[in-house]
């Protein structure tokens, strides 16, 4: 083929290619760039990479899931972060994609934060797609619901400590100030809420049966939310948590023990061995509940992070011009570029 005739075809192709991305990117919502945080003088620069073999202190790591249903909460979540950061600049993200749209959103994630310091990892679906049993919303069977059980796998190995957050929350204090709790012994430090019903959380099939009670023996097992914990991976990874929370999953599949998705095996897992942290670290539940999503009211006491768990979602709610009364405090992080309209052209 003549170097012309080449150039032809190229110059014909051109737009059918220009617009199969444009197509790709049509159902995924557009977004403001967010403006550059730089840090402090009192902030330590420093420079990550995945390839780095050395745990970094300074470094704070944050994991969120990324996906086209809930991006808008993620991108809303990401800023949030870095708005309030003392250190903005030493925040690293590790967002859990799924193969199928990973570049159109690695592609929104850099124009939206074209200074931000991220790393996007594959999820396969396949590992729980088997292990997954309904439950009382179909939001909460998601794979990617189930990507937290894995994040010591995909991380780097010298990712040592992480954050994990849901993508329905907003951060409204210095997040340093989460990274630094201490967790002693424990994997996994977050807010729990002992007046919770425990008993709430697992089937009667569950509690008449003296084999499974066993394994919450000699605890005081209480309520946390999967949304935001702090995790140290280094033990999750000597202690084989991944393995142990599949093994229920495995146990739920045959026997139906739960009702409420990904939460229970974490419950089983940990509750009653967690490291207690502020609740102002988790305002959660502003969602409503996980049928009718009605609206909320805050928890007494301080806010250092707001989590609209539960069916209702704010970016939904304000779309459709019923917003709840808090839903206002999510507002002011929503990068989301409405469209015209009138259009000019």
């Amino acid at each position: 083929m003549s170097s012309l005739r080449l150039r032809l075809l190229l110059l014909l192709l051109l737009p059918i290619a220009i617009s199969c991305v444009a197509v790709t990117l049509t159902d995924l919502p557009a977004f403001r760039e967010a403006p550059a945080f730089r840090n402090g003088r009192e902030c330590s620069r420093t420079v990550w990479s995945p390839s780095d073999r050395e745990h970094n202190p300074s470094i704070i790591h944050i994991a969120m899931t990324l996906d086209a249903i809930y991006l808008r909460g993620s991108v809303a979540g990401v800023f949030s972060v870095l708005q309030h950061a003392s250190c903005p600049e030493n925040v690293v993200f590790h967002f859990i994609a799924t193969h199928r749209r990973s570049a159109d959103l690695r592609l929104i994630i850099s124009s939206t934060f074209p200074y931000l310091t991220y790393q996007i990892y594959h999820f396969d679906p396949n590992l729980v797609r088997s292990k997954i049993s309904s439950s009382i919303r179909r939001a909460l069977d998601q794979p990617l619901n189930y990507a937290r059980i894995y994040l010591a796998d995909l991380l780097p190995v010298a990712v040592r400590r992480v954050i994990y957050f849901d993508s329905d929350l907003v951060v409204v204090d210095d997040v340093a100030k989460l990274w630094r709790i201490d967790l002693r012994r424990h994997v996994v430090g977050a807010p729990e809420y002992c007046h919770a019903n425990f008993t709430n959380y697992f089937t009667s099939r569950f509690w008449s049966s003296q084999g499974y009670k066993s394994a919450l023996k000699d605890r005081k097992p209480c309520y946390f939310n999967t949304g935001v914990m702090v995790i140290d991976l280094g033990k999750w990874r000597e202690r084989r948590v991944t393995v142990k929370l599949e093994t229920w999953m495995r146990i739920q599949k045959r026997h139906r023990i739960y009702e409420l998705g990904s939460l229970p095996p974490f419950l089983l897992v940990f509750a009653g061995d967690v490291e207690p942290v502020e609740h102002r670290w988790n305002q959660h539940g502003l969602g409503g509940d996980n049928l009718e999503g009605l609206c909320r009211n805050l928890h007494p006491g301080p806010v250092s992070l707001l989590h609209w768990s539960g069916k209702g979602k704010p970016w939904l709610r304000l779309d459709s011009r019923r917003p709840c009364p808090l839903d206002s405090l999510w507002a002011p992080y929503d990068l989301f570029r409405y469209s015209p309209l009138i259009s000019d052209s």
